[in-house]
């Protein structure tokens, strides 16, 4: 009868994934900035910086919401027919000016491929989701993804916010935009003073 072998292949494939994602967190975690600004840009600087005063919002929220929602591409569009930088739905933007919290005038919701159109607008509305659920950060992410009647019918649930919301997508979404968030206030601490 042959001797079994400690090292065989079946005992040694699970270690050795474990090993790699182990060594891939390490390095994820204690990695110079320069290894994460290119995984972390920031564009459209300016814009950002202008709406994110306007309507009174971190910029570096701002910057997260963006790296999630389109990792900085102006031409993103999702299957639902959000546009943009920071994936609006038209009747969204709409909504926005007729709330008065956007100058039609100057920014129109036909044009969300446009960064400054869209920045302002998304800007606006995170602004307003903020105020709505009374500057919970952790809520108005998840209203961003899922709309403010899901996140109403959460909030109201006996157990920790994240636990209650019921959509997977949006559990990782907040994760998604609170590590960006950091990331971002790491690597880029002086960028918006």
């Amino acid at each position: 009868m042959p001797k079994a072998r400690f090292f065989t292949w079946y005992r040694v494939a699970p270690l050795a994934v474990v090993f790699v994602f182990g060594l891939i967190s390490l390095v994820y975690s204690c990695a110079p900035a320069a290894f994460f600004k290119p995984l972390y840009p920031i564009d459209y600087e300016a814009y950002v910086k202008q709406s994110s005063i306007s309507h009174n919002l971190d910029p570096y929220l701002v910057c997260a919401v963006i790296k999630s929602e389109s990792n900085w591409d102006p031409e993103a569009e999702s299957n639902q027919g959000a546009q943009g930088l920071m994936q609006l739905m038209p009747e969204t933007a709409q909504d926005m000016i007729a709330k008065g919290l956007v100058d039609g005038g100057e920014y129109s919701a036909d044009n969300l491929n446009d960064p400054a159109t869209n920045i302002e607008f998304g800007c606006a509305y995170l602004s307003y989701l903020l105020a709505y659920f009374n500057g919970s950060t952790d809520s108005a992410i998840a209203a961003y993804n899922a709309g403010m009647g899901n996140v109403d019918g959460w909030a109201q649930q006996n157990t920790s916010f994240h636990n209650a919301i019921t959509f997977p997508e949006t559990q990782a979404y907040l994760i998604r935009v609170n590590n960006a968030w950091v990331r971002y206030k790491t690597l880029y601490p002086d960028q918006f003073v």
